[in-house]
Formats: C-alpha cells, sequence, structure tokens
C-alpha cells in the first residue's frame, strides 16, 4: 500500500517554479492579456451562437479587443444504433470547427487551426424528445469544441500574446 508522503506534496511547488512553470492567467503567464481581448465573429446560427457563448464564457466578453477570431463550422449525424427492423436507435453528432486567430493591429494571423468531436443522442421516445436531444447533443458539442479552441489558444499563447 503506497502512504501518503506529505513531503512530498509541500516540495512538488518547490519543483514546479524551479522549472518556470507560470500559471496561463498569473500576472505574468503568457494567456494574462487574453480575457476581454478577443472578439468572435457574430453568430448566425444555433451552432455558431453556442460557440460563441461558451468562447465568451471562457475568455471574456471582448473590452480591449486585439484579437479577431473567425470560424467555420461542421457538423454530420451519423445512425450509430440499429435495431433488427433497420431504425436508427442512436445517433453521433460529429462536429469540426476551422479557426483562426488574427491580431486586429497587425491583421497577421497568430494561431488557427481545426478542432474536432462528437456527442451521441438517443432517437426513442417521441418526436419532441428526440429533438429535444438532438439539440442538447449539439450544444454540448459546440461547448466541448469551444473549451478545445481555448485550450490549444492557452497553450500557444506563449508564443504570440502580447
Amino acid at each position: 500500500m503506497l502512504l501518503f508522503n506529505r513531503r512530498l506534496v509541500l516540495a512538488l511547488p518547490l519543483a514546479v517554479m524551479a522549472c518556470g512553470f507560470t500559471p496561463a492567467y498569473g500576472p505574468k503567464g503568457p494567456a494574462a492579456g487574453l480575457q476581454g481581448s478577443v472578439s468572435v465573429h457574430s453568430p448566425a446560427d444555433k451552432n455558431s451562437f453556442d460557440l460563441v457563448e461558451r468562447l465568451e464564457e471562457r475568455l471574456g466578453r471582448p473590452r480591449a479587443v486585439a484579437y479577431d477570431m473567425t470560424y467555420s463550422i461542421a457538423t454530420s449525424a451519423v445512425g450509430v444504433g440499429v435495431t433488427p427492423d433497420n431504425a436508427i436507435t442512436r445517433y453521433n453528432l460529429n462536429g469540426s470547427i476551422d479557426w483562426s486567430l488574427t491580431a486586429r493591429a497587425s491583421g497577421a494571423r497568430v494561431t488557427g487551426g481545426q478542432v474536432h468531436s462528437f456527442t451521441s443522442y438517443s432517437a426513442t421516445g417521441s418526436t419532441i424528445a428526440g429533438i429535444a436531444a438532438q439539440e442538447d447533443a449539439a450544444r454540448r458539442l459546440m461547448r466541448l469544441l469551444a473549451d478545445q479552441i481555448v485550450e490549444r489558444m492557452l497553450a500557444t499563447s506563449g508564443t504570440w500574446a502580447q
């Protein structure tokens, strides 16, 4: 049985500080200036509305805008659960977003890429229950993809953030 060693827990912060670790949102962290500085392209449909909502939850509403973000969303539903009667009972909602972040001052692209994920929903039950499940899956998918975008921005902010 592994015993808990308090000395190791107390020494861990010192080891992390010694390696040059700086919290991303810390006072001298690379992403400290991202809060409120990213203007996300206006939403045009429900998926993009959910995406922008989550991005603004994570990055803050734009105040002193230094970066502009554009994106392109693609989704597709694939039947994955089939009964012997060929009725689809479960769907995977696949999604991908191509995104790009540009510096407003120079117009140069500072980072970007593509993120992918999926969610699932059940198609059993009433029509209204199926539609509600599909809408919920789409909302969850946009939140997952927005979180992936923010994680990539934070991970690379040391090379481009001001």
